[in-house]
C-alpha cells in the first residue's frame, strides 16, 4: 500500500493537467514502513524527452535523479517511487513502463482525458520484472 494525501493527489493532477498533452513526471519522497510506503513530498521533474516523443514517454535525466536523492537526504526521506501521467490513455502501465521500471518503487499513474485529470492508480513491479501489480492507494 502507498499512502498519498489528497493534497499530493491534487498536486500531481495539476502537474499532469499543466503538461497535457505531454506526459509529466515526478518523484515520490517518503518512508518505507513495513510493506507500506508513506509519501511526504512530491518533487516534479522536467520530462526530458524530445518534443516529438513527450506525449507518450517520459525520461528522467541522471542529474535530476541525483537531485531527487539529494533532496530526499536533506529532508531525511527516501525516494519511494515516481509518478507520471498518461494523456488520453488509461492509468495502467504501458510496455515502455514495464521495460524501464524497478522493483520496490511505487509507480503512480494519472490518466488525463481531454486535459482533465481522471483516474489515479499505483503499481508495483514484480521481483522478476515480468508484470506490474496494482497497489492500494490510501489517504
Amino acid at each position: 500500500m502507498i499512502e498519498l494525501t489528497e493534497q499530493h493527489r491534487e498536486a500531481i493532477a495539476r502537474h499532469a493537467e499543466s503538461e497535457y498533452p505531454n506526459e509529466c513526471c515526478g518523484a515520490l519522497l517518503g518512508r518505507f514502513e513495513g510493506g507500506d510506503k508513506i509519501v511526504n513530498e512530491i518533487l516534479p521533474i522536467s520530462n526530458m524527452r524530445e518534443a516529438a516523443a513527450k506525449h507518450n514517454r517520459f525520461l528522467i535525466r541522471p542529474e535530476e535523479y541525483l537531485l531527487c536523492e539529494k533532496t530526499a537526504k536533506k529532508l531525511s526521506l527516501e525516494i519511494i517511487g515516481f509518478y507520471h501521467s498518461h494523456p488520453d490513455h488509461p492509468a495502467k502501465p504501458s510496455q515502455y513502463d514495464l521495460e524501464h521500471a524497478f522493483p520496490v518503487y511505487s509507480y503512480v499513474i494519472v490518466s488525463v482525458v481531454n486535459g482533465s485529470a481522471d483516474k489515479t492508480t499505483s503499481w508495483l513491479l514484480s521481483d522478476d520484472r515480468a508484470v506490474f501489480n496494482e497497489e492500494e492507494v490510501s489517504r
